[in-house]
């Protein structure tokens, strides 16, 4: 029974212990389809980790879809349909503001006037100058009552306006110094608290710092070294504390705000994309400021066409958004897609060093940073242990990792096979070289006195009833069949064409070669077992290549001649003992060799049948059996196996993936024993 001790959270527990062997097995999982341990690494970074007590540690798939889905929440919740409606408000605001100005003025000026008008004064210069005011205001009243509602010609009207309230002009100039700094913040978002202090003044030096930078990405342009130091030394203090490294650096983030503009651009409907534009640019008011940000912009799209970042996003939520805060929903929208680009460069390259950590922890919180800095943690906690090593910049297992890989095919396989049916189970105690059967016998002379005690006891009861003391008889004594462990050398062909593959046989057949290799080094190791691999030509595997084995896919073609040529070359290096070629595959021949040129053809051509059973003859000259393991059975393939082992009087079993570990593994240990004791 599982005992579990809880302890208050003061952050220093470990969630989700890394243990070794569980990386290791799930990376043995994912190695199985194509042998690459930094495809397989990549796998359990992006699809997660599952732990001994079922925990489950995320992957970059499931922070991608979480990211995905904290950017569809802003997209369903807001709209840009007010984009402008903010403008219009500050400016009707100011509007009434200016009137009321107006109206207190001319209330102001006739007091005064008929003050003057009273004691006699009403022709004086006073006076004509309260009645220039009163003019001046009717004046200021049309034009106000003219002014359109449309903000773009707003503006325009009301930047040579002369207003009469000190607070509405107060409140204009306000809105107009906040859109500028909204155009030139979306450009230059470092600069933002500066721009919030720049006097008129300091504008002209804004100017100059564009002027100077628009050279500088024009000269880099035509292949030139710009001297981006020396920027630095006379505007630097325009980029607060965080100033760029280099002019790379500066053209990246650059490039980066003002898509946040252009974004919002791009996700409005055409009519208000054109009014804000021309809202913004009357705002701007600067024509040689306007001219610099329009070459800046220019520039940046030739260092880089395309920018990834001009994305337009499908809002339809129902909150509105003004400019300033629909540029800030930008800027959390881009770094959403930034964290996402980040994590499938990631999946795509497996180096998780590149994800920027603070803002991951920003945007999805501290769990997913824990689970990011897990995921870090595979690479080292497998080399660590033994299991990984990198030569020349590739991931690769050790002989203690590959050994590993095949333990784990091994106790796969066999944890699948009932208990009931034949096949060997751990044991605690080693054995002298030979095996115990199921069965006993009546003890003779010669036999292991391997003495099956139940039986044997149960004898003599019968024979004198349960008196005590139990007396022995030698007709009592009754012991288990034994068998021997005769030697074996064996030759495993695995079929590598592409239709194993395709029809899903081929993570089947490479378990079985693992598992199979790690059962005879381990249990048997005076056993000579070799791998033959066969698709269009056959190869010998080494053992320490299996885990990393995966199918030839540009090889449709199936040499089984070629494949049993090269099993009895190696055989034939081992005396003694049975020697035996297990081969597995889902075709038929469709492939040979004759005098060292292939011939093939789709579908079998007779000649290559011919050929191949004529190899099937010469392993069985040389004593070879053959016993075969099809994951097929078409008319033609049967057909052909059929004449094969008449030839050769190997075995032949017509098995699926799921079921061809345990024949195989069954089969090989059954045929190495022989009775001793029947």
């Amino acid at each position: 029974m599982a005992l579990y001790l809880y302890s208050r959270w003061d952050g220093s527990q470990d969630v989700f212990p890394v243990h070794e062997e569980d990386v290791l097995e799930q990376l043995a999982e994912n190695m199985m389809p194509h042998g690459d341990v930094s495809a397989a690494l990549r796998a359990m970074s992006q699809r997660g980790l599952r732990g001994r007590n079922g925990e489950h540690l995320r992957g970059l798939q499931d922070m991608v879809q979480r990211l995905r889905q904290r950017r569809q929440e802003f997209l369903d919740r807001y709209n840009l349909n007010d984009v402008l409606e903010r403008i219009r408000e500050e400016l009707s605001e100011i509007k009434g503001l200016e009137r009321q100005g107006i109206d207190e003025r001319r209330k102001e000026a006739a007091e005064k006037l008929q003050r003057l008008q009273s004691d006699g004064q009403g022709a004086g210069l006073q006076a004509d100058l309260l009645r220039k005011l009163e003019q001046i205001a009717r004046k200021n009243q049309a034009f106000l009552a003219a002014l359109p509602a449309d903000p773009v010609p707003a503006i325009q009207q009301l930047s040579g306006y002369e207003f009469m309230a000190p607070e509405a002009q107060r409140r204009f100039d306000e809105l107009m110094k906040r859109l500028q700094q909204q155009v030139l913040g979306a450009t230059v978002d470092r600069m933002s608290e500066q721009l919030q202090r720049l006097s008129p003044q300091d504008m002209d030096w804004m100017k100059e710092m564009l002027r100077r930078l628009n050279q500088m990405l024009e000269e880099k342009a035509k292949g030139g070294h710009p001297d981006f130091q020396s920027l630095m030394r006379e505007f630097g203090d325009l980029f607060g504390s965080e100033r760029p490294s280099s002019l790379e650096d500066l053209v990246e983030w650059l490039q980066q705000q003002g898509a946040q503009m252009e974004s919002l651009l791009n996700s409005l409907a055409p009519e208000q994309r054109r009014q804000l534009l021309k809202a913004l640019e009357a705002a701007l008011s600067d024509p040689e400021l306007a001219g610099e940000l329009t070459r800046l912009a220019a520039n940046l799209e030739a260092l880089q066409p395309g920018n990834p970042w001009h994305r337009e996003y499908p809002f339809q939520g129902r909150e509105g958004l003004d400019l300033e805060a629909g540029l800030d929903v930008m800027r959390q929208l881009q770094r959403l897609d930034e964290m996402e680009r980040q994590l499938k460069r990631s999946q795509q390259g497996g180096n998780l060093s590149e994800v920027d950590q603070a803002m991951l922890q920003e945007l999805l919180g501290q769990e997913a940073l824990h689970d990011l800095q897990r995921l870090q943690q595979l690479v080292k906690v497998l080399e660590e242990s033994g299991y990984l090593v990198t030569i020349d910049g590739r991931f690769q297992l050790t002989p203690k990792g590959v050994r590993k890989v095949g333990q784990k095919a091994l106790r796969e396989i066999f944890s699948s096979i009932k208990r009931d049916r034949m096949g060997q189970h751990g044991a605690s105690k080693t054995g002298v070289g030979v095996e115990l059967g199921d069965g006993s016998k009546k003890y003779e002379f010669g036999d292991p006195l391997a003495l099956d005690l139940q039986r044997t006891v149960f004898n003599a009861m019968g024979r004198n009833g349960a008196a005590l003391p139990l007396r022995l008889h030698p007709d009592d004594f009754e012991v288990y069949r034994t068998y021997e462990q005769q030697q074996s050398s064996s030759v495993l062909m695995v079929d590598l064409s592409l239709s194993m593959a395709m029809r899903g046989n081929f993570m089947a057949a490479k378990k079985v070669a693992l598992a199979l290799d790690n059962l005879i080094r381990t249990q048997f190791p005076r056993d000579a077992f070799h791998i033959v691999g066969f698709s269009t030509y056959a190869r010998e595997i080494k053992a320490e290549r299996l885990a990393y084995l995966s199918w030839d896919e540009l090889d449709p073609y199936t040499n089984i001649q070629h494949g049993l040529a090269l099993a009895q070359k190696l055989l034939s290096k081992v005396s003694g003992g049975t020697k035996q070629i297990i081969m597995v595959s889902d075709g038929e021949p469709t492939a040979h060799l004759e005098e060292g040129h292939l011939f093939s053809q789709y579908p079998p051509s007779p000649r290559t049948i011919r050929e191949t059973l004529r190899e099937v003859k010469r392993c069985t000259g040389r004593g070879i059996t053959i016993n075969t393991f099809m994951l097929d059975r078409n008319a033609h393939l049967v057909d052909f196996v059929a004449q094969m082992t008449r030839i050769n009087r190997g075995r032949v079993f017509y098995t699926s993936p799921d079921r061809l570990g345990q024949y195989v593994l069954v089969d090989y240990l059954t045929s190495r024993r022989r009775v001793l004791s029947a």
